[in-house]
């Protein structure tokens, strides 16, 4: 990391992320949920179960994941428009809940699914940076929680989950590498990133974007590393948490 003398506003370290709550079985009427807040974002996600497959999995005895992502009017700063009332979704909501969707889909062997489909909902109700990545890590909490439900009701006869996946935003503002951005540095970074790791230790997908220049193989290593570091950290508070 450069040293470079830099404070950011919220007072953490470059490395240091924002404090991670999340409660389990926030909605009654859902299968499995949690709410789950860091820092100033709050993402309730949700997972529910239907008995049918896409077209094309019909008869395949193989099981899908997909996830929905939304965004309440009051969750930013100026109201967001329901995108309902615009007839169609966003560009950036359809790529967000597909990217939550492949993740999630990396954690499962979708053959042990019997043709079942999981749908994982996230509904961001505060957006302080970090939506989309606070989504899969809620995402897979909940996904967990309801694989634990159709296995106990024997809807499932193997658990289909083969890893466990968390997820982090980083950047480069101010020419030094930050962990965890909010609103605020995600706004005004030079260099914008998302990490979804596994607990084996592989990255699921990345996405980073110089939105001012450019960055070096070595920033984006150290980006990383720091990505890595805290998602260690996140894969205990969701196991902490599904063992409540």
């Amino acid at each position: 990391m450069n040293n470079i003398i830099f404070k950011r506003i919220s007072g953490r370290a470059p490395n240091q992320a924002r404090e991670v709550k999340i409660i389990k079985n926030f909605i009654k009427n859902a299968n499995a949920s949690c709410l789950i807040n860091i820092g100033e974002t709050s993402v309730i996600c949700t997972a529910s179960v239907e008995k049918k497959v896409p077209h094309w999995l019909k008869d395949s005895g193989e099981g899908w994941l997909t996830a929905e992502y939304g965004m309440l009017p009051a969750s930013t700063h100026t109201r967001n428009n329901r995108e309902s009332s615009k007839g169609k979704q966003s560009g950036r909501t359809l790529e967000i809940q597909r990217l939550i969707g492949r993740s999630l889909r990396a954690s499962l062997d979708l053959k042990k699914l019997n043709e079942l489909q999981i749908k994982i909902d996230c509904d961001v109700i505060n957006a302080d940076g970090g939506t989309r990545t606070a989504s899969i890590t809620g995402g897979w909490i909940v996904l967990n929680l309801l694989v634990e439900s159709l296995l106990k009701n024997k809807m499932l006869k193997t658990n289909p989950i083969i890893d466990q996946i968390a997820a982090i935003s980083c950047g480069i503002y101010e020419g030094l590498e930050l962990l965890d951005l909010d609103y605020y540095e995600d706004s005004n970074t030079e260099t914008d990133a998302n990490f979804i790791i596994s607990k084996s230790k592989n990255l699921i997908e990345v996405q980073a974007t110089a939105e001012k220049g450019n960055f070096s193989k070595k920033q984006l290593n150290t980006l990383i590393d720091l990505a890595s570091e805290e998602c260690d950290k996140l894969f205990n508070i969701q196991s902490e948490v599904i063992k409540q």
